[in-house]
């Protein structure tokens, strides 16, 4: 089994002030204190944390780039201690440079955690809801804004709920192919630019860029709305995609794959994505062939490996009742049958800009060797 390998994937951030903007969060955040930094505070991790041991004294663990949350917990702790020890506790704890504190439950806290906030610059808001739906609503929107992405020249199209993304170099006839497969039925994604983001468990979906949307380029023609000719039951706004085609010029000297065996992945976004080669010269139908390895997919996702049962039954033609050992690759793996540590997000710890040794995710970059 080969890969290609796919850009670095682009990490996005969001500020503060457009995390408490945003029209997806799901519950009330008041400000409470230094509202006017929050523009220039970023978030670039998409879970939250609790504060744990940070108000005793303990840093270790604690990432300034998630959002933090002071909980029922935490406040009914806070309330045991005199005016002075709050002061130094929170003073050492908004010290760590957060990009924001939550107040959750609606509880309004005390006026030394206020002003302190207020003293060092760090965003304090108070969430009308408690710790528990605070935290799913903004695991909800960090998950949408802070998804690894990474954009391609390609065109994404649904054949058969199979997400094709056919590549290329600029003029081989990907979008023409394109339109062949909407002509047939089946539904156009995006053309020319594929945004690409990444999902849990391993799922990597693409979106058309928002000027180009529903729209196609087909050279002599020049740009065709496809949903005004074929109706909107031919675009699709958003397609996870399982199999990559990449077309190519037909070579005479290169020997292209014949049976089928050899299985291919490209890392899109670090995932495993299975591709095929498809050689493009006159009198080939790229539609139908498209249709064809959109439905070889979906036999291979149910275990069904045509190649390997052809070469069983010709060694059993020529060797009846010998029982035969054939070397074939697994299929394509399902996304959910991929291992954690197949995507290459670093579930190991990282070193901070403080030099602490802090908590990591899924969705922080390893550093990949040579392949």
């Amino acid at each position: 089994m080969s890969a290609g390998t796919s850009r670095r994937p682009e990490v996005p951030r969001i500020t503060t002030a457009a995390l408490v903007a945003d029209p997806l969060v799901g519950v009330g955040l008041t400000a409470l204190a230094a509202s006017e930094h929050a523009g220039d505070r970023a978030i670039t991790h998409p879970r939250v944390q609790k504060t744990g041991l940070a108000l005793v004294g303990h840093g270790y663990g604690v990432v300034p780039t998630r959002v933090q949350i002071l909980g029922e917990t935490e406040l009914s702790f806070l309330a045991t201690l005199s005016e002075d020890r709050v002061r130094e506790a929170m003073g050492f704890f908004y010290g760590l440079g957060l990009a924001c504190v939550i107040v959750t439950g609606n509880n309004r806290p005390r006026a030394a955690i206020v002003e302190e906030a207020e003293k060092l610059g760090v965003p304090l808001y108070l969430s009308e809801a408690r710790s528990s739906r605070t935290i799913n609503a903004l695991h909800a929107v960090l998950d949408e804004r802070l998804a690894p992405r990474a954009s391609m020249h390609g065109v994404l199209v649904d054949i058969f709920t199979v997400g094709v993304l056919i590549l290329g170099k600029s003029g081989i006839g990907k979008s023409e192919c394109a339109l062949e497969l909407i002509m047939r039925g089946h539904r156009l994604v995006a053309d020319d630019l594929v945004h690409c983001d990444w999902r849990p468990p391993g799922m990597v979906f693409g979106v058309p860029d928002p000027r180009l949307a529903h729209h196609l380029e087909i050279r002599g023609l020049g740009i065709l709305d496809v949903k005004e000719i074929f109706g909107i039951t031919a675009t699709r706004e958003r397609k996870r995609i399982d199999l990559i085609v990449r077309l190519v010029e037909w070579n005479e000297e290169h020997e292209y794959e014949r049976l089928g065996l050899d299985a291919t992945y490209y890392r899109l976004l670090e995932v495993p994505v299975r591709e095929v080669t498809v050689p493009v010269r006159p009198a080939r139908d790229l539609g139908a062939i498209l249709e064809i390895a959109a439905r070889n997919e979906l036999l291979r996702r149910r275990g069904v490996n045509s190649p390997q049962k052809f070469i069983e039954r010709l060694r059993s033609s020529r060797n009846p009742g010998q029982q035969l050992q054939v070397e074939v690759p697994p299929p394509a793996p399902s996304y959910l049958q991929m291992p954690s540590q197949a995507v290459a997000w670093d579930p190991q710890e990282h070193h901070d800009e403080m030099g602490v040794e802090s908590e990591s995710h899924a969705w922080t970059v390893r550093e990949r060797g040579p392949t």
